[in-house]
């Protein structure tokens, strides 16, 4: 009973550090400036992902981990982007926190999103994420629009727009 005690306080602090769900510790932009979409990852399938890819197209970053009930929460949303919105905006999953089978795992049940496993940060990193769930979301000029957590209502308002 102590050592579940102490695990279950050992999670709770982990859960507050890391703030699932929290926009704490990302700044919400307004037209903060052209994002820099040189970086590479690797996909669900193995595949390399170059992100210069996306330049050109309004995107949704989704930055997620597998053990977060926000981000399992938003999956039915960030799915339902990926198809209502499919080859007028990219939705880019990149799960990160946690183990390549672990992201595996979840990945392979959300659907119509490009997928990049991150489980050693380096795309998190790239955008300067520090806390899941966060969404970059990106203009057709390169623009970021918003960095951040986001209600599943304001992200879909936001893409709608993106998409014009």
């Amino acid at each position: 009973m102590r050592m579940l005690r102490g695990l279950l306080i050992l999670l709770a602090l982990t859960l507050a550090v890391a703030g699932c769900g929290t926009d704490t510790t990302t700044d919400e932009a307004d037209g903060a400036g052209a994002t820099d979409l040189a970086f590479t990852a690797t996909t669900l399938e193995g595949e390399e992902f170059d992100g210069t890819s996306l330049d050109g197209t309004p995107t949704v970053l989704w930055f997620w981990a597998p053990w977060c009930p926000t981000c399992r929460g938003q999956i039915p949303t960030v799915s339902g982007l990926g198809r209502t919105y499919d080859g007028q905006v990219d939705v880019v999953a990149v799960g990160g926190l946690d183990t390549q089978g672990e992201i595996e795992a979840l990945a392979a049940e959300i659907d119509h999103v490009t997928h990049l496993v991150d489980d050693e940060g380096v795309v998190w990193k790239h955008f300067g994420v520090t806390a899941q769930s966060t969404y970059t979301v990106i203009d057709a000029d390169g623009e970021i629009v918003h960095e951040g957590y986001l209600e599943d209502e304001a992200l879909e308002d936001l893409v709608a727009g993106l998409a014009g």
